[in-house]
C-alpha cells in the first residue's frame, strides 16, 4: 500500500508498507540521494515474510517533495522524517534498518527516539562523528573514500542527457560494489531504470550532499546506547572500509557486529539472502525476548 505523507505546507513524503500486517513493523532507510525504491524487491519480499516493511523516499528523492532549493535543511532533519513516517503510519515502535547515509540518521534516532526502536541495524555507514559523518566530513584516524571514488563524484552534478546519466550512474554502482564479488551491469541498469520510472525524471539530486551535517559530532553519546543494534560489516566498502564498522560497534553501546564477505556498497542479488539472514535473526531475537 502506498501513502503519500504530508511532514508541512510544502513537503509530502511518498512511503510504501507491505508484507506481514501483523507481523512487527521494520522501517528501511535509504542513503544519500536515494530514493526508497533502491531497496531491493526480493529483500522486501524476504522480510516481508515476517515484518510489516516500510520503506519511504527521502525528501528531494523519488515522489516525495523536492524543498532543497527554496528551504535547505540539515541532515539530522532527515532523521526526524524518519519519525514522521511512523507517526503517520500509526506505528509507535519499529525495528529500523539503515544504509549508508541511513546508517547516520539509525544513529541520530538512536539518540533522539530510542523509545520508537525495537531494534536497529545499520551497514555501509560510519559512526557520528566520524568518516563521511564527521565535522566537515573529515575523516581522522580512519581510513576516508577511495580516492578514484571521490574524483568521480565530482562529476556527480554535471549536465547530462538521459541516456549518460543512466550509464553515469550504474557506473557508479560499479565502482560502490567493490571488487571481489561479480558486477552485473544489467541488474543494476535495471534498478536506475526503476528508480526513474518511480520518480518520474533522467535527473538525479545532490541535496543531500549539499545538506547542512551539523549536529553529526555526536558519536560519544551513543556509549550510553541500550537499544539492540547490528552492525554489519560490508568489508569491500569503498566509502566506509575497513575499519569503520569495528569502529561503529566499539562506539555504539549494546552493539555487536557481522561480516558479509564480498559486500560492498551496493545491494547485489548475491549479498541478498546472507543481508536478509542476519537482520532476520536479529529482529527475531528482539522480538522473542520482547514476547517472553
Amino acid at each position: 500500500m502506498e501513502h503519500l505523507l504530508r511532514l508541512d505546507d510544502r513537503t509530502v513524503l511518498w512511503a510504501e508498507e507491505r508484507g506481514n500486517p501483523a507481523g512487527s513493523p521494520l522501517l528501511l532507510i535509504m542513503g544519500a540521494n536515494a530514493s526508497g525504491v533502491v531497496w531491493p524487491e526480493p529483500l522486501l519480499d524476504r522480510l516481508g515474510a515476517r515484518h510489516r516493511v516500510i520503506r519511504y523516499d527521502h525528501r528531494d528523492t523519488g515522489r516525495s517533495s523536492r524543498v532543497f532549493a527554496d528551504r535547505p535543511y540539515a541532515v539530522r532533519d532527515l532523521a526526524e522524517d524518519a519519525v514522521a513516517v511512523l507517526d503517520a503510519l500509526g506505528v509507535d515502535r519499529a525495528h529500523v534498518v539503515g544504509m549508508s547515509m541511513g546508517g547516520v540518521l539509525v544513529q541520530l534516532l538512536l539518540l533522539d527516539h530510542p523509545d520508537r526502536l525495537l531494534s536497529a541495524t545499520v551497514f555501509a555507514t560510519a559512526a557520528l562523528g566520524a568518516g563521511l559523518a564527521g565535522p566537515d566530513g573529515a575523516s581522522g584516524q580512519l581510513p576516508g573514500p577511495d580516492p578514484e571514488l571521490l574524483a568521480y563524484w565530482q562529476t556527480m552534478g554535471e549536465e547530462r542527457d538521459a541516456e549518460a546519466e543512466l550509464a553515469w550512474r550504474v557506473e557508479h554502482w560499479r565502482r560502490l560494489a567493490g571488487t571481489v564479488l561479480p558486477f552485473d551491469a544489467a541488474e543494476f541498469r535495471a534498478l536506475e531504470e526503476r528508480v526513474r520510472a518511480h520518480g518520474g525524471g533522467a535527473r538525479g539530486t545532490v541535496a543531500h550532499a549539499l545538506a547542512d551535517q551539523s549536529g553529526l559530532d555526536r558519536g560519544r553519546e551513543l556509549e550510553a546506547n541500550r537499544v539492540p543494534t547490528l552492525v554489519i560489516e560490508a568489508p569491500e566498502d569503498p566509502v566506509n572500509p575497513p575499519p569503520h564498522a569495528a569502529h561503529l560497534v566499539a562506539t555504539i553501546g549494546a552493539a555487536r557486529m557481522v561480516t558479509i564477505p564480498g559486500m560492498g556498497h551496493a545491494l547485489p542479488t548475491s549479498v541478498l539472502d546472507r543481508l536478509a539472514e542476519e537482520i532476520e535473526a536479529h529482529t527475531a531475537g528482539v522480538d522473542g525476548r520482547a514476547s517472553a
